[in-house]
């Protein structure tokens, strides 16, 4: 069984701000990690391996600097790793980014064939929960999304359940693999790397695919290649609330008068 999990290296968004002139993110001195909920679907790709046997190759786009997610997924147990970096994949949407992802893992899967795709739900940064879906797409394969659970593996006869997480529900679901699978948060509590991983990690040569590589149409990629731009981030506006108390410094009033205002507004109810 081979896996491929894709990782993506993003600002901190805890430790991010708007320009207020420029409407822009101020990246100067943000640290940078791996996607918070990529790191479920790394942790999901080293299961895979631990019941299965399963090889995992973590993949991921970005600038030269996006090695160190490739490093960490290695140091908790991924076998490999390789970069898609090339300045003209630069500017990227979810449809170009899934392009590039989908037609790599294709790459990859000449030399090893791929049963499962993992990628986290969606990125902290974008928040559009597009890319998964988009690179399984592109390589004509089932998605599986929103997923919190792994039921069951026939590695006979190539099928995988799953259970999807829904709007007041969960849906159990059979595909075919090779698939392409988003998990969610709860799907999994990531490990920590340990020492040798870490080492060992230190120690793995990251593959670096530029374009020369993967040989892509430039106004397929990138800016060129995207058909949405963003044009302004901003932080939206909140409304000032009031504020309540009671008489004096009487808690109990403070309490009171507030607990009145929830029901006036409807927002509790009294049996």
């Amino acid at each position: 069984m081979h896996i491929v999990v894709c990782v993506k290296m993003v600002p901190d968004t805890t430790q991010v701000s708007i320009d207020p002139v420029t409407n822009t993110l101020v990246r100067e001195g943000v640290p940078f990690i791996t996607n918070p909920f990529d790191t479920n679907a790394v942790e999901e790709a080293i299961r895979f391996k631990d019941r299965y046997g399963a090889y995992v190759t973590a993949v991921s786009m970005g600038p030269p600097a996006a090695e160190s997610v490739l490093r960490k997924a290695i140091s908790i147990g991924a076998d490999e790793g390789i970069l898609l970096s090339d300045r003209a994949f630069g500017g990227a949407d979810t449809l170009a980014t899934s392009t590039v992802l989908g037609l790599a893992i294709k790459r990859i899967a000449e030399k090893r064939p791929v049963d499962i795709i993992l990628c986290g739900k969606q990125t902290i940064d974008g928040d559009t929960a597009q890319v998964g879906p988009g690179i399984a797409r592109r390589m004509d394969i089932p998605q599986l999304t929103l997923v919190d659970e792994v039921l069951s593996v026939n590695q006979d006869q190539k099928t995988i359940k799953v259970r999807r997480k829904l709007e007041g529900y969960h849906e159990i679901v059979e595909s075919q693999m090779p698939c392409m699978i988003t998990v969610e948060r709860e799907i999994n509590t990531p490990r920590y790397p340990t020492v040798p991983g870490r080492l060992d990690a230190d120690d793995i040569d990251i593959q670096v695919w530029s374009n020369n590589v993967l040989k892509l149409d430039p106004n397929s990629i990138g800016l060129l290649g995207s058909p949405t731009q963003v044009r302004r981030i901003f932080a939206p506006e909140r409304e000032k609330g009031e504020i309540m108390m009671g008489e004096g410094d009487q808690k109990d009033n403070a309490v009171e008068a507030i607990f009145n205002k929830l029901i006036e507004k409807d927002i509790v109810a009294v049996k």
